[in-house]
């Protein structure tokens, strides 16, 4: 019956269209060009940028199914979101996600500015939903240099567009397994100060079984102009997420029947028995302020405060985290212009502390039993960085910076194994960044960069699952080669960029499990990681073509030759072995066509390599190909709204595919199945105050 509806809306869509009033869309090939990026404070265009720089805007993210940030990053190259069940995600930049059973680690993240990743190095990045998310920045590979830890990279993610008009924005999508995602924003104010509140509330029952979900996130934004030199801004955002847990299958389960949760095995209960899920509150403020001392020089620093509750029962135990933490960052900016030439010198620091509890407890039909383990954590991560950017005559251009980071992570441990107090601490860990552009053409960059990266282990690998705290672990680094050009061909029509990079890590942590499925983690000696990350992007038809005003084909492709080069555990020597979790190849291409009518169309192909399972590699995931596509009508009514009435599929062809690979897992309990083919459907409404929306 949904399928029926979904493809009689297609129809009407694409028809009806025809007769809508002209509702012009953007050249997404010249405005992916020509986007300022903040990433290591350049505030640039993105093509003058001398580093490996992912942008996604809201065009981009809107070319999907309006729920998950996940299809849009991974259109990226060198980029791949994972997602284990609904609201379980992984971000794996490079290989980042070695280290990661679950969650976001080895990668700093920043929303509006404010550090999301807490002092013990995760990030839930699950408690943000597709609203609060208007564009994002990639850094990809080590940006220690100015973001501190995190050998995988930065993400630099920004809620709000720069300005927009007083008004309410109303969001609604639904789709195949009781999916429904409803959002409502009201703004209000001018330009010298405004306010945004938002409200999200996502539910689903999920493709597997046991994997329901439910998010909801209130949010509070507001920007306050007080006069020429000084500007506050504050965020406030509180999520209530909860999601359940299917669990691993085996290649056997897996095939047999990919919707399954996890059977009981041995000692332990099913997922479903054990009531696996996860029951994540998080409230987060930050405040920003930015202030300009002359036209030279100015300052922006961030203070913001959090706390996370975190209940999560599982098939061998019953953990509950509390969470608070706090911390800030400020950044001091002298420019200096020349007739020919220009200086910027960027510096400041950066500091967090947290006080973390985790107690475990048996699991007794998903309520806790019998205290196993009650441990606090006191743990801080401070750095101070200084960055020079100097544009020579000639186009050239000289970027060096470095940071120098300190972290500690203190672990008392009241009841259970190990009583006592324990301490892990990295000290005076140096991470510089050289890189050098130059302008060959007024259309063709060329750049080259030398970094070290560095990330000490995280409060989750130091008190890993195994509830066995292991202080000797090291922090992983390594130096980064990279080189790239950057370019526009065909009167701007087309743009080619392409990336290559050298990273030799030391020491990198790599997650293993031991015979309950439990996760722990070691160092693996090293690895070499080279690829070649590249994306084209070509407008088809000029701009001033009187039915179409933007089609635009694009493609992305990630190449990836990550191996272990030294990597002993007992008698067993894997090194040459391929870094399990990292597909060699993968390619995003897609469609993009809008109309001045208003019709649009967005058509998306993926492709993955086979992926090792293990560090052994003997268990390796199938290849798979994906397709989708969305279509919509976006209409104009009168001069007050804005409405986009739209409707898609994912995974067109039905292919069975696992999304969020679990790494080494014992029993080869590898595959969390991704959804088969679905649809989903849906409209926004804009209402514009005209009056108001300038002062």
């Amino acid at each position: 019956m949904m399928k029926n509806w979904f493809l009689f809306l297609y129809v009407l869509l694409a028809v009806g269209s025809l007769h809508a009033q002209k509702n012009a869309q953007p050249d997404t090939t010249r405005v992916l060009q020509t986007v300022i990026v903040k990433g290591y404070e350049q505030n640039r265009q993105l093509k003058e940028v001398s580093a490996a720089i992912n942008v996604v805007n809201v065009a981009q993210l809107q070319r999907y199914n309006n729920t998950s940030l996940l299809p849009a990053l991974n259109a990226t190259p060198g980029v791949h979101m994972e997602e284990r069940s609904p609201g379980s995600y992984r971000l794996n930049i490079r290989g980042s996600t070695l280290r990661s059973p679950f969650g976001v680690r080895n990668v700093k993240v920043y929303w509006n500015g404010i550090p999301l990743t807490d002092p013990g190095g995760n990030t839930y990045l699950n408690q943000l939903s597709f609203y609060n998310v208007n564009s994002i920045e990639v850094l990809k590979g080590p940006a220690s240099s100015l973001y501190g830890a995190g050998t995988g990279g930065a993400v630099l993610i920004n809620s709000l567009p720069d300005s927009q008009a007083p008004g309410i924005n109303l969001h609604y999508a639904t789709g195949s397994f009781n999916f429904q995602n409803l959002n409502a924003q009201i703004i209000t104010g001018n330009s010298d100060h405004n306010n945004t509140f938002g409200y999200t509330h996502q539910t689903s029952d999920g493709y597997r079984e046991h994997t329901r979900l439910r998010r909801d996130v209130a949010t509070w934004e507001t920007r306050f102009k007080a006069n020429d030199k000084q500007e506050l801004s504050a965020s406030v955002l509180y999520g209530d997420l909860y999601y359940q847990t299917p669990g691993g299958l085996t290649a056997a389960q897996y095939n047999t029947n990919p919707r399954a949760a996890r059977p009981a095995a041995g000692a332990f209960p099913s997922a479903a028995d054990a009531k696996a899920a996860i029951y994540q509150k998080t409230f987060l403020a930050g405040l920003t302020h930015q202030y300009r001392f002359t036209e030279n020089f100015q300052n922006t620093s961030v203070v913001y405060g959090a706390f996370s509750n975190i209940k999560n029962p599982t098939f061998r135990n019953y953990e509950r985290r509390s969470e608070p933490h706090f911390g800030g960052r400020t950044v001091f900016t002298f420019n200096k212009q020349w007739q020919q030439a220009s200086l910027q010198v960027s510096f400041g620091g950066e500091g967090q502390r947290g006080f973390f509890n985790t107690k475990t407890f048996g699991n007794a039909g998903g309520n806790p039993d019998t205290v196993q383990t009650d441990d606090d954590i006191d743990n801080y991560i401070y750095s101070g960085f200084i960055q020079t950017d100097l544009h020579l005559p000639g186009n050239w251009s000289l970027s060096a910076g470095a940071s120098i980071n300190k972290s500690s992570i203190t672990i008392t441990r009241l009841t259970g194994p190990q009583m006592g107090k324990l301490t892990a601490s990295f000290n005076s860990e140096w991470a510089p960044r050289i890189a050098l552009s130059k302008k060959l053409l007024p259309g063709m960059l060329l750049y080259a960069s030398i970094s070290r990266g560095f990330s000490p282990p995280t409060t989750a690998e130091i008190l890993p699952s195994t509830s066995i705290i292991n202080t000797s672990l090291q922090a992983e680094h390594g130096v980064n080669y990279e080189a790239g050009i950057k370019s526009n061909w065909l009167q701007q029509r087309l743009y080619v960029e392409v990336n290559t990079f050298y990273y030799k890590l030391k020491n990198a942590i790599v997650q293993r499990r031991d015979a309950s499925g439990a996760d722990y983690f070691t160092n693996a000696g090293s690895t070499r990681q080279r690829g070649i990350e590249s994306q084209a992007s070509y407008q088809l038809l000029p701009t001033d073509h009187r039915f179409v005003n933007n089609a635009r084909l694009w493609i992305s492709h990630t190449y990836n030759n990550f191996s272990y080069t030294d990597f002993k555990v007992v008698a067993t020597d894997y090194s040459g072995n391929k870094l399990p979790g990292v597909a060699t190849h993968t390619v995003t291409a897609g469609v993009d066509i809008s109309t001045r009518p208003g019709w649009y169309l967005n058509l998306t192909w993926y492709y993955s390599d086979p992926i090792a399972l293990n560090d052994a590699n003997t268990d390796k995931a199938s290849s798979y190909n994906l397709a989708g596509g969305r279509t919509g009508w976006r209409k104009s009514i009168g001069k007050t709204i804005l409405m986009d009435l739209f409707a898609g599929i994912d995974n067109a062809f039905n292919v069975t595919y696992s999304l969020g690979n679990d790494i080494n897992a014992t029993g080869g309990r590898y595959y969390n199945a991704a959804p088969g083919v679905n649809y989903y459907g849906g409209v926004s409404f804009r209402f514009k105050c005209l009056k108001g929306a300038q002062k």
